[in-house]
């Protein structure tokens, strides 16, 4: 079965802002327990570093994830869709 790479470039861009608009959230909710999670993620200590979340980084980000997300989609399906056809 052929991915449609429109179709799935799509979907990883949605789901990227929403993951984004959610972690936004959290961050501005909960700065303390983020910024501990995100420490343990990264294995660094982020006490010394502080959130800095403006509307401006809140919407340069969710762009930058959201054209990121939709080109590994894209490339996700290409890649898919070639292997696909090798094995065929």
């Amino acid at each position: 079965m052929e991915l449609n790479k429109q179709a799935l470039a799509n979907a990883a861009a949605v789901t990227a802002a929403v993951l984004w608009i959610v972690c936004s959230v959290l961050v501005a909710a909960l700065p303390g327990m983020m910024s501990n999670m995100t420490g343990h993620m990264l294995h660094l200590n982020m006490e010394p570093h502080g959130w800095i979340l403006t509307f401006t980084g809140f919407i340069f980000g969710l762009i930058i994830w959201c054209i990121t997300a939709w080109i590994t989609g894209w490339l996700v399906a290409l890649f898919y869709n070639r292997f696909l056809g090798r094995d065929a």
